[in-house]
């Protein structure tokens, strides 16, 4: 019988069981699948904790790749064999076999090997959706980025870099800076230095046109201040708690900003929004535009373990699970 991580109660990470669990056939559209590499993302760590609520018990995860087992009826354009990659609207991917909806999976290239799709199809399509969508990075922009180093931002700098932009990274270690510089940001800022006043001296007093902030309530200020007038404030995180509630006067006074909350899913909840952004991110990968760095990878049975690491800010770059 296969086995899944489930949660019958929010709390830390040892609320992450791992248990036998049943799976039907699949139905009509659906294919199941064996799991072959699963992405951590902070985004599980939430459903775990009861940020993100749902009716438990709830296996957590929203992207994996895996190999098609079983097609179910109504399907086309799928067979067993295939190679595939997903991120899903629900969660489930904590798993070893899972029936999905044929239409939301995205064939893998040849050369695209498991591990890494699964590092990169969550975090590729998400900085897609931040730089080609949300705000359109153009040539000159200043860009900041936040989490820098991360699983997101990593690939944000050198998609940001590769659009033209002036990249201001912000990160939280030594080590981590040394990463970013690696990936082509052009200023490297440490989050327990004042880096308000560095943003400022860097783009002359201006402030840039961009700030990317997943880091949510520790930052979400002087993400603010950093912005020049009619800037727009990207806050698609929360790894430090939610943003409290905020008085549109505050946009106003800080210049006539913009301030967008967005998710992923809202960019690609039709098929060919889907299909438009997941090649553009293959696209960049296999020409080495954007690479994926899978700094660990765990047991699936050992999630409480990798998401220990993610949320002490352990981590650099993605980490996967291994069914």
């Amino acid at each position: 019988m296969p086995h899944a991580i489930r949660v019958h109660r929010y709390g830390g990470p040892e609320a992450l069981q791992w248990e036998a669990v049943e799976i039907d056939a699949p139905g009509p559209g659906q294919v199941q699948l064996r799991h072959t590499a699963i992405g951590l993302n902070f985004i599980d760590v939430y459903e775990r904790t009861g940020l993100y609520q749902g009716s438990l018990p709830i296996t957590p995860g929203r992207e994996a790749a895996g190999v098609v087992e079983t097609v179910g009826p109504e399907v086309s354009g799928l067979a067993v064999g295939d190679r595939v990659v997903y991120v899903s609207q629900t969660s489930g991917a904590y798993s070893q076999r899972r029936n999905m909806p044929a239409n939301r999976l995205v064939k893998l290239p040849a050369l695209v090997d498991d591990q890494v799709a699964a590092a990169l199809f969550l975090k590729g399509l998400t900085a897609q959706f931040l730089l080609r969508q949300t705000y359109k990075v153009r040539a000159g922009d200043h860009v900041l980025i936040h989490a820098a180093a991360g699983g997101v931002g990593s690939l944000a700098v050198q998609w940001a870099k590769h659009l033209g932009a002036v990249v201001i990274a912000v990160v939280g270690s030594q080590a981590k800076a040394d990463r970013a510089r690696g990936l082509g940001a052009h200023h490297v800022l440490l989050d327990r230095d004042d880096w308000v006043a560095q943003v400022r001296s860097i783009t002359s007093g201006q402030g840039v046109q961009v700030v990317y902030d997943s880091v949510g309530k520790t930052t979400f200020s002087s993400s603010l201040d950093c912005l020049r007038r009619r800037g727009m404030m990207v806050s698609y995180g929360n790894a430090s708690g939610p943003v409290p509630p905020v008085a549109p006067l505050e946009l106003s006074r800080r210049g006539s900003l913009f301030l967008t909350r967005p998710t992923l899913f809202d960019y690609i909840a039709l098929r060919s929004e889907l299909e438009a952004a997941a090649e553009e991110v293959f696209d960049l990968q296999q020409r080495g535009v954007i690479s994926v760095h899978v700094d660990r990878a765990y047991p699936l049975s050992e999630a409480a373990r990798a998401h220990q690491a993610l949320e002490a800010r352990e981590t650099s770059g993605s980490t996967v699970l291994l069914p």
